[in-house]
């Protein structure tokens, strides 16, 4: 289903041609292995020791002859090189010739949390999954969902926020914005700012809020003022940085500003 499958398919024919001609497979993956993860386990003319398994919660695998094994933090061939080490030391067998094989990875994921379709944890199935691509498996940005989106991460072992304007992203052409995913980052998508309209306007009610919206914009959102309202002396009600409520006039060309109500009067001709 995804490109991380080819790859693993690539890599799994390196691993056999490995374990013929030096003994131990590598298995193939950029990332360490975790919970969740699904393996398979071959040692070289023992067929009875193959094992599918998943990784369990504490970070270790069954395995025939030798019992628990930890995978927790290792890369696929170290892996094989401890399983192998485990049957040599039990004298189990002389010179084992271990290869495991990434079937499916779970470990690495992220939340994407807020205004999407589907919110959740999604599996990065691929090792350089990026923002974009981790939206679309939620289903994508809701219509009540804002442009910019948050996405906290962990950067030189320190937490990192990052706010990141998708709109923007593609209106200009910026990739770099697009940025790529780590486990256990978290995606939220808040909701889109509002503002009000009320009084003599052809439909009252809340908006959305785009960026630099003037009044006049506003009111043609809310189809325009009715036969009996005026522009002039228009009023919105806005909130101050301290949380007072403050009510203020406002001519045609002024910015909209989040949560604002605008209020309509009637014409007095």
């Amino acid at each position: 289903m995804y490109r991380i499958h080819h790859r693993f398919s690539f890599w799994l024919l390196i691993a056999l041609a490995t374990v013929l001609q030096f003994g131990t497979a590598h298995a193939a993956s950029g990332d360490v292995l975790g919970p969740g993860d699904s393996v398979r386990v071959t040692v070289f003319q023992n067929p009875d020791l193959t094992t599918e398994t998943r990784i369990s919660t504490q970070g270790t695998i069954l395995m025939p002859l030798v019992g628990q094994v930890e995978l927790r933090g290792l890369a696929p061939n170290d892996a094989a090189g401890r399983i192998a080490d485990r049957l040599k030391e039990g004298q189990f067998l002389v010179d084992p010739q271990v290869s495991l094989i990434v079937l499916q990875v779970r470990s690495r994921q992220v939340s994407v949390l807020g205004q999407v379709t589907r919110p959740g944890r999604y599996v990065l199935d691929d090792s350089s999954m990026r923002l974009v691509d981790v939206l679309a498996l939620a289903g994508g940005i809701t219509p009540a969902g804002d442009d910019t989106v948050t996405v906290m991460t962990t950067q030189d072992g320190k937490p990192k926020k990052l706010n990141i304007d998708i709109n923007g992203m593609y209106r200009n052409a910026d990739t770099s914005a697009n940025v790529e995913l780590a486990n256990d980052d978290t995606i939220f998508v808040p909701r889109a700012p509002v503002f009000y309209i009320y009084g003599e306007v052809q439909k009252a009610g809340a908006y959305r809020l785009d960026k630099d919206i003037s009044v006049v914009q506003a009111l043609a959102l809310g189809g325009g003022v009715t036969l009996r309202g005026t522009e002039r002396g228009m009023r919105v009600h806005r909130r101050s940085t301290d949380g007072s409520l403050n009510k203020i006039e406002v001519r045609p060309a002024d910015i909209v500003k989040p949560d604002d109500v605008i209020y309509v009067q009637e014409s007095l001709f």
